[in-house]
């Protein structure tokens, strides 16, 4: 059940990550439980002054990150990048840019760690901007695994990576807690909501994302693309038409992990 939505305009709580007894642990915008291993990005920083005097949260990144900052001697660099580019919302002229969009790659992790990246699109304005600390986008009709959903119930840190390839050449980083929300039950909170009217393409659930992190990827090693247009069969699971189903050929191929040691053949003798 997701609640209602705060005054701010966001929803307070959906699913978070399963505890060890199976049962669904509500996280809240802010919880020091978001991670597995207790810490959060968010919540028990220091505050510290910026070039400007103003004060800001402290302890922006990893403890792994500060130590092989320190180890290689670009902390100093890192100190100047956190203070200049890393924010916890997102600027009018990201939130710009994150309308502009037709691709997302999205990070998740289970609760064990194991990463998987997957890749979302759609039209411009399928990743909706709720508001400026809170980014949604919608889950369609897949092959079925869910994995990034799967490890969102686990684990709900996201890492979420945009890459204008066409235009400007400049990517952005959006991290941050992520909670899964039906589809009806969103739009009843989102009035606005984006509607895809694609046969087939119809969102299903979404995934709600309390920003932590958000800053730039700049674009000294992004290419430029040109896109074409292509037909696509939303919604299908004929492997022919949604294209290239085993380009890979998997399909008949066995498994390391499920295979019998092979036994040597005996010698002849003559």
């Amino acid at each position: 059940m997701v609640s209602k939505m705060t005054a701010s305009g966001t929803p307070a709580a959906a699913i978070g990550r399963i505890s060890e007894a199976g049962g669904v642990v509500l996280l809240r915008r802010g919880d020091a439980t978001a991670r597995p291993d207790g810490r959060s990005r968010r919540v028990n920083r220091p505050r510290i002054p910026n070039r400007s005097g103003e004060e800001q949260l402290g302890q922006i990144g990893s403890a792994g990150e500060r130590h092989l900052q320190k180890l290689h001697g670009t902390a100093e660099r890192a100190a100047r990048f956190y203070a200049d580019q890393v924010l916890d919302h997102l600027t009018p002229a990201m939130i710009d840019f994150v309308g502009r969009q037709e691709i997302a790659f999205v990070a998740t992790a289970d609760a064990a760690g194991e990463c998987d990246n997957s890749l979302r699109a759609g039209a411009p304005g399928f990743l909706h901007v709720i508001d400026p600390t809170t980014l949604t986008y919608p889950e369609y009709r897949g092959n079925g695994v869910m994995a990034s959903l799967g490890n969102i119930a686990e684990n709900p840190h996201v890492g979420i990576m945009l890459v204008d390839f066409v235009h400007d050449l400049i990517g952005l980083h959006i991290n941050g807690t992520a909670r899964i929300v039906e589809d009806q039950e969103l739009r009843s909170d989102v009035p606005d909501l984006p509607d895809d009217a694609v046969p087939g393409r119809a969102p299903q659930r979404w995934v709600i994302v309390d920003i932590d992190e958000a800053y730039i990827h700049c674009r000294k090693h992004i290419p430029r693309l040109k896109p074409v247009p292509q037909h696509r069969d939303w919604g299908t699971d004929d492997a022919k038409r949604k294209g290239g189903g085993d380009y890979f050929g998997a399909k008949g191929t066995r498994r390391h992990d499920t295979m019998l040691p092979v036994r040597s053949a005996p010698s002849r003798r003559s």
